[in-house]
């Protein structure tokens, strides 16, 4: 009988993510090699994810791995993820880890589950779906942005995206996506006379203009491109609108544009958006707490996937409510906003389930760790959210080409159900 991997050793850093914050990398020591595990951090966060960290921040996080959780995890077995996970809750003892923060547990559960897959000799994704998994996602990329990930001048919306729907693969999809970037950054020299090649959080295009007039440069990128290339390319827009909503007034503000919309004419705008031009995907076009605006805006849009992500934060349990209400039919998938890999799996299990599409997601202060790749995959998710250029990007979009070449002629790109 094989002897089983335990945790021989836990041990947390301090290191940087793609926006030069502070952030945590836990290493997990069995059978005498090491297992890293890094967490990015979010611009806009719901608000009911986890707390990232504790009181004290990182540094704090550090010290309690070595003083409080390492101690109650070495010796367990590393194949053991739940018992792992539910010990990480025992020895936070809160409901949203802010003893020990959501941060550093997602750290710690998922450096396990490579040290477990490495025990199997198993690449990751082989692991989390048990081998069965030989689906790549369909990258959803960011090719100009606004808001909290841009600033300035830049339009109100916070992401302009575009989905390739009709790839033969994800190598040829990944590529649809970079030709696209490209295109935009060439029609913004034209069309925004003060542009100077600056981009967002995530790599995208941050110009000078307003929300139509940046739809209308991507749609006519990802026009250009679906020509030129053959393949469909969709638009979609992350609206993030819990960043412009007003509690007092009741009202969506879009500084940039000069207006103010109320909860319905929110919802006319954002159908009329859909209509216009073709979305394929929008995401939070509402605020966190309207799950009825979610219903009716999923009720009405067509052929478009409308994606929850401050509303659901990768809870199963606001995932349950969303379901009786019909709120949405997709749902952002970010382990660090619930805290332990097999809340994510539970998540993304239950969307999957009911007909939610489960999108694994980034970050805007990302890190070089391509986990999400591996996650994608082996949760079998249809769609990953990963950016296009940028070099804690890219990490995702090679690793998903490695597991691609992987798969060899088992390799298929996931169906698209919308």
């Amino acid at each position: 009988m094989q002897e089983l991997a335990v945790i021989e050793g836990i041990k947390a850093r301090k290191i940087f993510n793609s926006r030069g914050t502070p952030t945590i990398e836990v290493e997990v020591r069995s059978k005498n090699s090491l297992y890293r595990a890094e967490t990015p951090s979010g611009a806009s966060t719901g608000l009911h994810e986890v707390v990232s960290y504790p009181s004290g921040g990182v540094e704090e996080a550090i010290k309690v791995v070595k003083e409080v959780v390492a101690p109650k995890l070495i010796g367990i077995a590393v194949e053991k993820q739940k018992e792992v996970d539910q010990l990480l809750h025992e020895v936070d003892g809160t409901k949203n880890f802010s003893r020990i923060g959501g941060d550093t547990a997602i750290a710690i559960s998922l450096a396990v589950s490579k040290a477990a897959a490495a025990s199997k000799n198993m690449l990751l994704f082989q692991y989390l779906s048990g081998g069965k998994s030989n689906a790549l996602p369909h990258p959803l990329g960011n090719v100009l942005g606004g808001g909290k990930h841009a600033g300035g001048k830049a339009p109100d919306i916070q992401e302009f995206l575009v989905l390739p729907v009709e790839a033969a693969s994800f190598s040829e999809a990944a590529w649809a996506n970079i030709c696209v970037h490209r295109k935009v950054g060439e029609l913004l020299g034209k069309t925004d006379a003060t542009f100077a090649g600056g981009k967002g959080d995530e790599g995208a295009w941050a110009p000078n203009l307003d929300n139509n007039k940046a739809l209308d440069v991507v749609a006519g990128a990802a026009e250009d491109i679906s020509d030129e290339l053959g393949i469909g390319v969709r638009v979609g827009l992350d609206l993030a609108s819990s960043t412009f909503w007003d509690e007092k007034r009741k009202s969506y503000v879009y500084h940039r544009e000069g207006a103010r919309r109320g909860p319905g004419e929110q919802i006319d705008y954002v159908l009329g958006l859909i209509r216009t031009y073709r979305l394929v995907y929008v995401e939070d076009p509402l605020h966190e707490e309207d799950f009825k605006g979610f219903a009716e805006i999923t009720r009405k849009a067509k052929s478009c996937l409308i994606c929850g992500d401050d509303l659901f934060t990768t809870n199963p349990e606001r995932l349950r409510q969303g379901i009786g209400l019909k709120a949405g039919n997709a749902i952002i998938v970010k382990p660090n906003q619930i805290g332990t890999l097999t809340e994510t799996s539970e998540t993304v299990t239950l969307a999957d389930s009911t007909g939610y599409v489960p999108v694994a997601s980034h970050r805007s202060g990302e890190t070089c760790d391509p986990y999400l790749a591996h996650l994608a995959v082996g949760f079998n998710c249809p769609i990953v959210k990963v950016g296009v250029v940028g070099g804690e990007r890219i990490a995702k979009i090679n690793e998903l080409l490695m597991i691609e070449e992987f798969l060899g002629e088992k390799s298929r790109i996931a169906e698209l159900k919308i």
